[in-house]
């Protein structure tokens, strides 16, 4: 594919931005506030895009719910 930025090396090492991160300390401990609040930040960004996707494809949001309710039905405890 012409489009892709990286090789097709499978080691990080070459994606693109997987360098340090500019806003963490060079291998400090993080509170675990600032972990809980960057994963709560995460989960509410990840809950907004599926709200998102679910009304902009709404047939397979319906077969998703629909297959989901499939499998929890024939969970066994």
């Amino acid at each position: 594919m012409p489009d892709r930025k990286f090789r097709d090396d499978p080691l990080p090492r070459t994606w693109p931005g997987t360098g340090p991160t500019p806003d963490r300390t060079d291998g400090a401990d993080e509170s675990e506030a600032e972990r809980r609040r960057r994963r709560a930040r995460f989960l509410r960004d990840l809950a907004e895009a599926r709200a998102l996707r679910d009304r902009v494809q709404p047939r397979r949001a319906k077969t998703a719910r629909l297959r989901h309710a499939m499998r929890m039905r024939t969970f066994r405890w």
